[in-house]
């Protein structure tokens, strides 16, 4: 039976879905309504909560297919873009967000069978992807950054014109891993230096890489502490971005000066000629 869509500002899809644990008559029911209401909208996803069952159920159409998907839960994504996507609940107003070109994912198909899967594909990656945001309290409007959230509540009510997002995300690309790259390439010459006493080298070839890593200690140092002043830059105009958040960029510096100083004790101790 075709349903009513929910639409914004209605917000009674703002719940956490319960699991489906019986796929018996209910569950055919439900998964007939939403197959239903999809082919009325012509649309290529709907969840269960879209049209009032608060359940964990999304439907994907693919070349014509309805597949269900219940208690879906994403294990791993990749590959960060943004996506400009157009939803049945914000009256089809382009709202841009970041989105995970690869997924690898679980869910329980229409036998009641976990399944797992992996999505390699943007549109249907996509699509999963803001299926289960609905399923999980969260829509298109919780994902665009904070600094322009106002902005787009304004557009949605017909005040305003959708903001653009074109520096808000993370980039897929950073230039703080340049100072990584540069740093562990250091360490790796670093360790390099810490075996050559195992082979018969003259005092003044172990002399020379002592130098090189009396050199090279203080300069991963302030490699690192560049990388970090760089991305506390990043963290403040991409709001969005989660690699740019504090505690990934001090386990980035922690591992790197930890490993330093531990080759730098090691070559005092091994290459050090005198």
């Amino acid at each position: 039976m075709i349903q009513t869509l929910k639409q914004y500002p209605d917000e009674s899809i703002n719940v956490n879905a319960g699991p489906v644990r019986s796929f018996g008559e209910g569950f055919q029911t439900m998964f007939t309504d939403i197959v239903d209401t999809m082919k009325e909208n012509d649309l290529d996803l709907l969840t269960a909560i879209e049209i009032g069952y608060l359940y964990q159920l999304m439907v994907i159409r693919e070349n014509g297919i309805y597949t269900a998907y219940a208690n879906p839960r994403v294990l791993s994504q990749s590959q960060p873009f943004q996506s400009t996507e157009r939803t049945t609940y914000f009256h089809n107003q382009a709202i841009t967000v970041q989105r995970y070109k690869t997924l690898s994912l679980v869910y329980d198909d229409e036998k009641d069978e976990m399944q797992s899967l992996k999505i390699d594909t943007e549109h249907k990656a996509v699509l999963f992807q803001r299926g289960v945001d609905y399923l999980f309290n969260t829509s298109l409007l919780d994902r665009v950054p904070v600094n322009q959230k106002e902005n787009v509540i304004r557009a949605l009510a017909g005040k305003g014109d959708m903001p653009s997002f074109s520096d808000a995300f993370c980039p897929t690309e950073s230039k703080k891993e340049y100072f990584v790259s540069v740093a562990d390439k250091l360490l790796f010459f670093m360790f390099i230096s810490l075996i050559l006493p195992l082979f018969s080298l003259s005092k003044e070839t172990l002399s020379a890489w002592y130098t090189y890593d009396k050199i090279a200690f203080p300069v991963i140092i302030f490699l690192m502490l560049g990388f970090f002043f760089y991305a506390q830059y990043e963290a403040k105009k991409y709001s969005q971005c989660s690699s740019c958040q504090i505690g990934n960029n001090i386990g980035v510096i922690v591992k790197r000066s930890v490993a330093a100083f531990a080759f730098a004790l090691g070559a005092y101790f091994l290459v050090n000629p005198n």
